[in-house]
């Protein structure tokens, strides 16, 4: 393990060779005691993992990194930081490859980040209660720099195949800057009209017909807007709204 001094926004890192898991990690340092600001970052994981328990294929080349916070906000407010991270890797991957176009690079809702309509970007986020009331947040960032999988069921790409040569090492701070920008912008919540407006600027398919996934139903029909908390607004065929809290989307052929 290598151990690096403050990043930009003024922010440790300790790089790993190798590690599980930098969210498993970085949960295991918060229930012995570690508040962070800390970002753990791993060339490798053995064991990463995305949403509902996905593997996260790992190879050397991407960037697998986790920011822990202590208390960012409010428990009902936490489910917010996925914006606010999705907004600072929009940022920080913009900043990091010279000549992307920004309509070229988009949101999937959440948190997912898109380059011409293809995912080069997933955020996943954990927490666990601390004893004094308030929540420990593991902030998973793993961003396809080199290398991107095959087979999935959404597909996949990488910066390197784009022609951008964004390494993890540089990223890395980029990020670190942007998330101290869109953090203070949210202000633990009490602010997260301006990171809404922000996302919806920034999000793919507005307007457009998609599928939602859910554990053992489908629902489909027009993204109409995200609402003051986030959840996805789903206008169906006869007009209906359908407030979807969480879910993974799919664009539908027109």
């Amino acid at each position: 393990m290598e151990e690096l001094p403050a990043l930009a926004g003024n922010i440790p890192v300790e790089w790993f060779d190798t590690v599980g898991s930098t969210n498993a990690e970085a949960l295991a340092r918060a229930s012995r005691g570690e508040r962070g600001p800390l970002f753990l970052a791993a060339r490798r994981q053995t064991a990463g993992r995305g949403r509902r328990g996905r593997e996260w294929v790992s190879e050397v080349g991407n960037l697998y990194a986790t920011l822990l916070i202590a208390d960012p906000a409010r428990a009902a407010a936490c489910p917010q930081l996925c914006f606010v991270a999705a907004l600072a890797l929009h940022d920080a991957v913009l900043d990091g490859c010279a000549g992307l176009a920004p309509a070229r690079l988009k949101l999937k809702w959440p948190n997912d980040l898109l380059l011409d309509g293809e995912k080069i970007a997933g955020i996943l986020i954990e927490g666990i209660a601390l004893p004094d009331g308030t929540i420990a947040a593991a902030i998973g960032f793993g961003v396809n720099c080199r290398h991107h999988p095959a087979d999935t069921e959404f597909r996949a790409a990488d910066l390197a195949s784009a022609g951008f040569h964004l390494p993890p090492e540089t990223l890395l701070p980029n990020l670190a800057m942007r998330w101290r920008t869109r953090a203070d912008e949210w202000n633990r919540g009490e602010a997260f009209a301006v990171t809404r407006a922000a996302w919806l600027l920034r999000a793919a398919g507005i307007g457009g017909a998609i599928e939602v996934r859910l554990p053992g139903q489908n629902l489909k029909g027009v993204f109409d807007s995200i609402n003051e908390d986030g959840t996805l607004i789903l206008r169906g065929a006869d007009g209906g709204l359908t407030m979807v809290p969480a879910g993974d989307v799919f664009p539908l052929n027109a």
